[in-house]
């Protein structure tokens, strides 16, 4: 395990070195703690960086010139040093977690109570970047070697003074590709109903994190073997056991087949990719049938029915609308795909002109590499895109109803449906310029009068 090497030319992290220095000049032990020490100890590059000091809030501020007080009743105030912002929090311990969130006490303490206090021992290392020496109270080294997820301390406290830790070593071990320690996934599944206390946005949170492009696959298996799934996407539960018909799904259950698609996701995907995939067949175990006589499985109208699960589901975790608007589409309308090379020309235009077309083009060549991998539609609708591309005259409709209403058209009924048969006939390339458009609505227009 090799720190990673000097990073001279990194503005960040020399801002976190001076903080450090700084503090310690005014007299104060210092260090850097949590995430950003494990992945400098990793050789990963940190995305952030945390001080704790004995030096207090007030110290602190007398100490840097720009300061804000996002948690100072807790000691924790972040130093604006060089544009980047750090979090310095004054050594401290903790007592009494009666809401399974909060401490009911706050003592400042000393730098190895701080460490006690913290959730897994991979996150408490402190390490002095001046001295280049690491301070390890808690054998976080030594799980680091071996590659382990394990609480400090009893899991039991630990979990108990904020549930959502349990959700947090699962994202750790799916994110480093570590294991979590048998007495702590044992406090996990002794207690994994007691997630429910925790805020729907605090779980959505860890939820997008634990689905990360990168590790998505892994986050959802250790999410099952740990028993918090049941728990935080009850609506999905019901997928771990749906059958799905073998010819068309080898991989077997809806299930295995999402897992199978998260494997292929890349690691550079829209971070909302894995849930697309997660809910593209969540509908399968509500609309599941049997022929009597063939024993065909069928799931008829699983996307519309997956579509409004998903809305709720999405909903409950409280997304954004935009993000829930997206990922019910993406949910809807899946099941379209396998019918383009069959489509009308306008109908595969309209697919393609889709603002979502790219995010659901990707959903739907997870969905062939999670089971059959027959990309034949995959690679026919990349062709037809690419020459779509070349016809930006197609893209925007010939004229719209303010158009034809400044040309002495009344709006209407009347109005909408020859609007729609132009935009249909633009698109089969059966009208081609403006001046044709206008013609036919004239012909039309007066016809219908």
């Amino acid at each position: 395990m090799k720190p990673v090497p000097d990073a001279a030319t990194d503005p960040m992290r020399l801002a976190a070195i001076e903080v450090v220095r700084r503090i310690q000049t005014a007299g104060f032990e210092a260090f850097w703690v949590g995430g950003c020490v494990r992945d400098f100890l990793l050789g990963h590059v940190p995305s952030d960086y945390d001080v704790a000091t004995a030096a207090t809030p007030d110290q602190i501020e007398q100490i840097f010139p720009k300061t804000l007080p996002v948690g100072r009743r807790f000691g924790v105030v972040v130093v604006v040093q060089n544009g980047f912002s750090i979090q310095v929090a004054t050594f401290r311990a903790e007592a009494g977690y009666q809401d399974g969130r909060h401490p009911d006490k706050v003592t400042f303490s000393n730098a190895r109570a701080d460490a006690l206090r913290r959730d897994f021992t991979v996150n408490g290392l402190f390490h002095n970047p001046v001295t280049g020496e690491t301070h390890d109270w808690v054998d976080g080294r030594k799980d680091l070697e071996a590659k382990t997820i394990r609480t400090i301390g009893d899991p039991e406290e630990r979990f108990g003074e904020d549930h959502l830790r349990m959700l947090r070593a699962l994202r750790f071990a799916a994110q480093l590709g570590f294991q979590v320690e048998h007495r702590t996934i044992n406090s996990i599944r002794s207690r994994a109903e007691r997630i429910q206390s925790v805020s729907a946005e605090r779980i959505r949170d860890e939820l997008l994190k634990l689905f990360h492009p990168r590790h998505a696959e892994r986050g959802l298996r250790l999410l099952e073997a740990s028993g918090l799934l049941r728990h935080v996407l009850p609506e999905f539960a019901p997928c771990l056991a749906s059958p799905q018909h073998p010819a068309f799904h080898p991989e077997g259950s809806v299930f295995e087949h999402v897992c199978l698609m998260l494997a292929h996701v890349p690691a550079d995907a829209h971070p909302l990719l894995p849930w697309a995939v997660l809910l593209h067949d969540i509908g399968k175990p509500e609309t599941f049938s049997r022929d009597p006589i063939t024993g065909v499985i069928h799931n008829y109208g699983h996307e519309k029915t997956g579509a409004q699960i998903a809305e709720k589901l999405l909903s409950r975790l409280r997304f954004p609308r935009k993000e829930i608007s997206l990922l019910v589409r993406a949910v809807k309308s899946h099941m379209q795909f396998k019918d383009a090379s069959r489509m009308r020309k306008s109908t595969l235009r309209r697919m393609l002109l889709r603002p979502t077309f790219d995010f659901e083009l990707a959903l739907h060549q997870l969905d062939c590499l999670g089971s059959h991998h027959e990309l034949d539609t995959y690679d026919f609708l990349l062709r037809e895109a690419a020459e779509l591309s070349k016809r930006p005259e197609v893209r925007p409709p010939l004229v719209n109803g303010d158009d034809l209403i400044s040309l002495g058209f009344k709006p209407g009924p009347a109005l909408g449906r020859v609007l729609n048969e132009i935009r249909e006939r633009q698109l089969q390339d059966e009208l081609k310029t403006r001046e044709d458009a206008i013609a036919f609505a004239r012909t039309n227009l007066v016809a219908s009068a």
